[in-house]
């Protein structure tokens, strides 16, 4: 039975950081994709970064261009465990971020656009970051 559990939110001032970490089970992380979405109150979920595995794809990473130089995404594969670095956070960053995989090495398994929600076939329940002064 594959679980994600996702954990490391909380509040923090603008300008500051926080590491969100993502442990999986049920199935070898080193073999999947794992990417990152978060959703703000009233809004559509979000793709915010996802990468690839190195085993069956190219480990490549992607960023939404919203974070793109602020997170980074990796992952521990001898854990079972993604991270998402967060540095430089703005009010803007507030959302319930999730960990989610597809069934594939591959973020573009059922998309064409790793930012997409139906891209994914596993989802975790979410950490909330809120960011304000």
């Amino acid at each position: 039975q594959v679980e994600i559990v996702e954990s490391g939110g909380g509040s923090v001032q603008p300008g500051g950081s926080l590491r969100l970490s993502c442990v999986v089970s049920g199935f070898s992380l080193e073999l999947y994709a794992i990417g990152w979405f978060r959703q703000a109150p009233g809004k559509e979920r979000e793709g915010v970064s996802c990468m690839n595995s190195r085993d069956g794809s190219d480990g490549n990473s992607y960023y939404a261009d919203a974070v793109k130089g602020r997170f980074t995404i990796s992952r521990d594969n001898a854990k079972n465990t993604a991270y998402l670095e967060m540095n430089s956070l703005k009010p803007e960053d507030t959302a319930v971020y999730y960990c989610a995989a597809p069934e594939d090495a591959s973020c573009f398994l059922h998309s064409g656009d790793y930012r997409d929600p139906d891209g994914m076939d596993y989802w975790g329940k979410g950490t909330l970051v809120t960011v304000s002064s």
